[in-house]
């Protein structure tokens, strides 16, 4: 079943892409929370309409997409935990932290949301990589190590 995304949904697709989708996960979870609708003919027009009208903004923000990632593709940022002894932290480093610590270092703020940390969990003192999705084309590994406080 083809459906087209009013929002980006996370391993999905992102806004106004065309997705094939198993039946009842689209009349089930996308179309009733708002995150889809059927893609007859009429709403393709519609969209390809909206794609050619937003074409101009969309350069510009891949640009300052662009720049962003081109400022902090290099950088590493320091995130401090609590940890014990043995190199263990109290708790983990989530996306919150690391956007905060990003914020605080290099005064560029980045929604929490956007930044993916590889693996599961960080629970050690160490070097750790994650990606941020600044835009759909624009994407970039930030290098971050957890210190202890």
């Amino acid at each position: 079943m083809e459906i087209i995304l009013r929002e980006d949904v996370p391993n999905l697709g992102f806004k106004d892409d065309i997705v094939n989708v198993k039946p009842g996960y689209a009349r089930n979870f996308l179309i009733p929370k708002g995150l889809g609708i059927l893609a007859v003919s009429s709403e393709k027009k519609k969209l390809a309409e909206t794609i050619k009208q937003r074409a101009f903004k969309e350069e510009k923000i891949k640009k300052e997409a662009q720049a962003l990632a081109d400022k902090i593709k290099d950088v590493t940022v320091k995130v401090g935990a609590k940890a014990g002894t043995s190199g263990k932290i109290f708790g983990s480093v989530n996306s919150l932290q690391i956007a905060e610590a990003i914020k605080a270092q290099f005064e560029i703020d980045i929604d929490r949301k956007k930044i993916v940390v590889d693996g599961d969990s960080v629970k050690e003192v160490g070097t750790y990589s994650a990606k941020i999705n600044l835009h759909r084309e624009v994407k970039v590994d930030l290098k971050f190590e957890v210190i202890a406080e």
